[in-house]
């Protein structure tokens, strides 16, 4: 497949495959960037809003 003819998502896939390639130039950092763009922005409001809820349940007791 083309650069031109591939999703947003396979151009993403790449792109991280070729930084893996080269790991000097971030610190591994992308793990939330990976999470995110797995999950899409809905299931990442539902991950923040549980987190919140477990805080909360934290706090409280």
């Amino acid at each position: 497949m083309t650069k031109e003819n591939e999703s947003p998502e396979e151009r993403r896939e790449r792109l991280r495959q070729k930084e893996l390639k080269n790991p000097s130039s971030s610190i591994h950092g992308s793990n939330l960037a990976d999470l995110v763009g797995g999950l899409g922005w809905k299931g990442f409001l539902l991950l923040i809003i549980l987190l919140i809820i477990i805080l909360l349940i934290f706090v409280v007791t």
